[in-house]
């Protein structure tokens, strides 16, 4: 079922949200502080945030998913880390869920950007933005939920033409957060096995992947890599007919 809304007239003054957020990002990356997004540093300070979380529960999660937000609106280079980071402080399970809920607030802080001042512009685009807008009129739910699974296009790009689409804040919320899920488990999962071996006196080397901690996520990512070749297969097997 295709789900759009009505196109409004162009107006520079739409364009305002997304612009901040562009500035926002440049001043994040010109400042320098994605050079602290590394594993390095997240290591090295492994027993300070582990006692953050112990001390400041409640107050740290929400810290964690505010800071994921910040980074997923900017659309800045660091999700996965951050998602790590999640099963590194929290385990896997809750370091999931976080990680989940603030990707999940910063795409759609991106999103409504992309709706207030892009809605109705996708047609204009290259090819590649029209093959998403069609496939959003389309069935915007599974198509979604489809993007989130097998991420065939950047994230932010997926976040960009849905809002572009004008599809409903509701049905974007629900497909982004539950087709987030599986590569959540999976690298929180790996987050909680590098932390558990630190915690134990053991420093990550060429051995760790050996560690069933390690290894079962590592498998779990493997398979996640191999879903868009395998979608791309089935799809040149299974061609939609064409929108009308």
């Amino acid at each position: 079922m295709a789900e759009t809304s009505p196109r409004q007239p162009f107006s520079v003054w739409r364009l305002i949200p997304l612009c901040l957020l562009l500035v926002a990002a440049a001043i994040f990356m010109l400042g320098g502080a994605h050079r602290y997004l590394n594993f390095t540093e997240l290591a090295e300070h492994h027993a300070l945030l582990r006692d953050l979380v112990v001390r400041h529960g409640v107050l740290a999660a929400g810290g964690f998913m505010l800071g994921y937000a910040g980074l997923t609106a900017l659309s800045c280079p660091g999700a996965v880390l951050m998602t790590l980071a999640g099963g590194f402080l929290f385990g896997c399970w809750l370091g999931a869920l976080y990680a989940l809920i603030g990707a999940t607030l910063g795409a759609s802080v991106v999103f409504l950007a992309a709706r207030a001042g892009l809605a109705g512009l996708a047609e204009r685009a290259g090819p590649r933005m029209q093959r998403l807008q069609n496939g959003f009129r389309r069935d915007a739910l599974s198509y979604l939920l489809c993007l989130r699974l097998v991420p065939i296009f950047p994230f932010w790009l997926v976040n960009l033409v849905a809002g572009a689409s004008g599809m409903s804040l509701p049905t974007y919320l629900v497909a982004t957060f539950f087709g987030m899920i599986p590569g959540a488990l999976v690298y929180a999962g790996i987050g909680n096995g590098v932390s558990d071996l630190i915690a134990a006196g053991r420093h990550p080397d060429h051995d760790i992947i050996f560690h069933p901690d390690i290894l079962f996520p590592l498998v779990g990512l493997g398979v996640l890599s191999l879903l868009p070749v395998g979608y791309k297969h089935w799809q040149s097997r299974h061609p939609r007919e064409p929108a009308r």
